[in-house]
């Protein structure tokens, strides 16, 4: 199989040099593959000849069958782990050496697997090749490079290492969901019930700057996807991402105007390198309507309040923190690393005067995704950030309501179309 794969790629690479010298256009993913399949067809024809000859009987169909999807999925897929990526039912598969293969389900289960290769230095050519035809320019992986992170054509992501480990590490994280409405956050993932659905929807079309905040693999990209959703299709969005995961610029029909950035890392010589917080500087050149950080992990965050605050709300982002509290922390930590280096009580008047909403996801008292809390930043009053808790965790750990609004935030989501009598029945009117 390999010495046909190899044969194959040889051939289209071949055909593809030969187009290029004859001024014709390039071949589609979707032809090559055509190609690809009528080489291998005369292939395995050849093959069964070949057998017959020796006296051997043909391959059978379901043999010939598993032997041409081998070929195709080391050609155009992810090779042995296409199968796993292929499973609905996987969130994320885990590999800690070629024959060490764990996957967790996303009803939280887990299992081992077979062996994705027969060695380590297997394993680290699979990953060079996925590498090869991922992202937006060719990734290197070898000691000289000893991380990836990548994006796979499906949206999942893809982490790395080697040479630093005791072993070749391979993670994904897989989104199962790439396109989510607010009807799937309720129907589908019950991240929330349908009226905390309706004020997270006001919130959004009211332009309020929202910050996602939850632990790892709780599911703040599928609530952003789902927030972003409810932006009308008429606004540009400027996304900015480490890798691309939110994928707003793939759905054209909800959201026909976006420009993804995508940060790069240095290359060899330590140059080239492009971060979070310059792309945010980019992205405020491009008439964007609002910006969206997929994760705030560092030095961005400064020029992502500034945004926030200089006229393009509506602006979205996530960030890990165990609580909605702990939110405001995990932002000062940020400034105070970043070149502008910011007091506390600099940081908590740039984000009282940016941040409008914290909505914060956790797990419930059966284990399950969902929203457990929303706070409403007010001001900041020297090393604290004021804000309400409309929102708290409830006997179950789902979100109940809390404290009021702030009467001009209920009228400037009434004025968007929330239903305000559901309010008045939880908070006792207007006050």
């Amino acid at each position: 199989m390999e010495r046909l794969r190899d044969s194959i790629a040889a051939t289209l690479t071949g055909f593809a040099h030969s187009r290029s010298e004859a001024g014709l256009p390039v071949q589609s993913s979707s032809e090559r593959r055509t190609l690809a399949k009528r080489l291998l067809a005369d292939e395995m024809a050849s093959h069964n000849q070949e057998r017959l000859t020796l006296g051997r009987p043909p391959l059978s169909d379901g043999e010939r069958e598993a032997f041409e999807r081998t070929v195709m999925e080391a050609l155009f897929g992810l090779g042995s782990l296409q199968e796993l990526l292929e499973d609905e039912r996987i969130e994320n598969i885990q590999i800690n050496g070629a024959d060490q293969v764990f996957v967790r389900y996303a009803d939280g289960s887990e299992e081992q697997r077979a062996p994705v290769a027969a060695s380590d230095g297997e394993l680290v050519d699979l990953v060079r090749q996925i590498a090869a035809r991922s992202g937006l320019e060719e990734r290197r992986f070898d000691r000289g490079s000893p991380s990836l992170n990548i994006c796979l054509p499906d949206g999942s992501r893809l982490f790395a290492v080697m040479a630093l480990s005791h072993r070749v590490g391979l993670t994904i994280r897989r989104h199962r969901f790439k396109r989510v409405t607010m009807d799937d956050l309720v129907d589908r993932l019950g991240v929330c019930d349908r009226r905390l659905a309706g004020v997270l929807t006001a919130l959004v079309l009211a332009r309020k700057n929202i910050i996602v905040g939850g632990g790892t693999n709780v599911g703040k990209t599928t609530l952003a996807r789902g927030l972003a959703s409810v932006i009308p299709p008429v606004e540009r969005l400027v996304t900015i991402e480490d890798t691309f995961e939110l994928g707003l610029h793939e759905d054209a029909q909800a959201h026909p105007n976006v420009m993804a950035l995508q940060a790069r890392e240095a290359n060899l010589e330590g140059e080239g390198a492009v971060d979070q917080a310059e792309l945010v500087r980019w992205g405020l050149r491009m008439s964007p309507d609002r910006v969206i950080v997929g994760e705030i992990r560092g030095p961005e965050v400064v020029p992502m309040c500034n945004a926030m605050s200089q006229g393009n709300d509506g602006s979205l982002s996530t960030i890990h923190a165990s609580t909605s509290r702990g939110v405001f922390t995990k932002l000062a930590a940020y400034a105070a690393q970043s070149p502008e280096r910011l007091s506390l009580e600099a940081t908590n008047l740039m984000v009282a005067s940016a941040v409008h909403f914290v909505v914060h996801l956790g797990w419930d008292a059966h284990g399950r995704r969902a929203i457990d809390s929303i706070r409403e930043v007010v001001d900041a009053d020297g090393p604290q950030i004021v804000s309400n808790e409309v929102y708290k965790p409830g006997p179950d750990g789902r979100a109940v309501p809390g404290a009021p609004l702030r009467t001009q935030t209920l009228n400037d989501l009434v004025d968007v179309g929330l239903d305000a009598a559901l309010l008045f029945g939880e908070y006792g009117g207007r006050s």
